[in-house]
Order: structure tokens, then sequence, then C-alpha cells
């Protein structure tokens, strides 16, 4: 599975930015779709995670009300909205599509760029 994230770039606090992630295809619904960052310095950590057949999405306490995930399976396409933007969210952001069932495997995007400065 090839992804291939677009939409980083350099945005003043408070602006907005849409993230999207795609792989030539469907989806399959199966598989658990999630966007994680990592900022300078720090571990990768999980941003949003929507679970298979999109049942549920969840989002870590610090992007809550600001982000939103989602999931266009026939379209192929992951979705970042980021709203209210602030320095600490500047990172670089990766998507992932995780095989959940035995042998669980996990495919990633090469990961873009987001950048919150005055």
């Amino acid at each position: 599975v090839q992804l291939a994230e677009s939409g980083g770039g350099l945005v003043h606090p408070g602006g907005s930015l849409r993230l999207s992630c795609t792989t030539p295809g469907s989806i399959d619904v199966k598989l658990v779709a999630n966007w994680y960052r990592q900022a300078p310095g720090k571990e990768r950590e999980l941003v949003a995670s929507i679970s298979s057949f999109g049942h549920s999405t969840n989002y870590v306490d610090a992007v809550k009300g600001r982000f939103t995930m989602s999931r266009d399976d026939d379209k192929g396409t992951l979705y970042l909205q980021m709203n209210s933007l602030k320095p600490e969210d500047t990172a670089v952001y990766y998507c992932s599509l995780k095989k959940i069932t035995w042998p669980e495997v996990e495919y990633w995007g090469q990961g873009t760029q987001v950048t919150v400065a005055p």
C-alpha cells in the first residue's frame, strides 16, 4: 500500500490547513486509518484515528475540538482538517493504514511538514 501526504506548509497561529493522504485505488474498510506527527526532538505521537469500518474516531487531547479526521475509502483518501493551529502543532505529519488482524502490518506515507509560526 503506497501512501502520499500533501497539504502541509507554513501557516500563522490561528490559521487552518487540510492535509490529504492518498493511495492508488480504494482503501480497505477493514484497515484502521491514522494520522501521526513528530516534532523535532520528540517521539512520534498518534494524533487522530478512525477505526475499521469507520465506527469511531479518536483524537489526542491536544487537538480535540480543533482537528477533524475523515476518510473516503472509495476515493482512497484520508483527510486531516486542522483549525486554530498553534505553534506547538508544528511537526511532520504522517498518515498510516494499519491491518490489525494477524499478521499486523502498518503502511506509512513519507510525511508532510506543517509549520505554525508568526
